[in-house]
């Protein structure tokens, strides 16, 4: 679009990053703006899961982190084999939705990231009813193939939305790259302005 950017039209499906099932399809348009901005996105899904069922599959994971004795931690997951022990599923589960929001915000029209692991995790036992960790997650960025770290706080509780604080210090990178104020996620995420660790 002449003096305003790339826009683009896409048709996708989603599926469920555990199991692999369908999750259902989108419809979104991607503006990309010509000044540095972040682009402009409209988009509809149609689900396969119905709202109540989600929840149940949310408040199933919530329930198994929040009955937890002692504060969960962890390192390399998944472990070079790509494994993950059963008992971090749930915390690998939040570091995908929470990661989500911030390669949503790193995303350009040339640059893309994955999860490519969670170096380190750590959870905070609080007083209230909500789950908060503290990780170092990997994200791979292609094509350039790099791999961006990045230090990531989440906060979450059912019914409301995914809080993530994030700092990313890529040594190609300027080292002030936060936390901006997009929301981004399936699972309604929403990153915070001003996270430094």
């Amino acid at each position: 679009i002449p003096e305003s950017g790339h826009k683009y039209y896409l048709q996708f499906s989603t599926e469920d990053y555990r199991t692999g099932e369908d999750a259902g399809s989108c419809l979104a348009t991607v503006l990309y703006p010509k000044k540095k901005s972040p682009p402009v996105v409209s988009i509809k899904c149609s689900r396969t899961k119905d709202k109540k069922e989600i929840q149940e599959e949310n408040n199933r994971l919530y329930q198994r982190i929040r009955h937890q004795t002692k504060p969960i931690t962890g390192n390399n997951i998944p472990d070079s084999y790509g494994n993950i022990e059963p008992a971090l599923e749930p915390v690998w589960a939040l570091a995908v939705a929470g990661s989500s929001s911030i390669m949503w915000e790193k995303s350009t029209e040339t640059l893309g990231y994955f999860l490519a692991q969670v170096k380190a995790v750590k959870q905070w036992m609080r007083k209230d009813d909500f789950i908060e960790f503290d990780y170092t997650v990997l994200l791979h960025e292609m094509p350039t193939q790099e791999i961006i770290s990045c230090h990531m706080r989440l906060t979450w509780l059912p019914g409301h939305p995914l809080k993530v604080k994030h700092f990313c210090a890529p040594e190609s990178h300027s080292l002030d790259e936060g936390s901006g104020a997009e929301s981004g996620s399936a699972a309604g995420a929403s990153a915070e302005k001003g996270a430094k660790f």
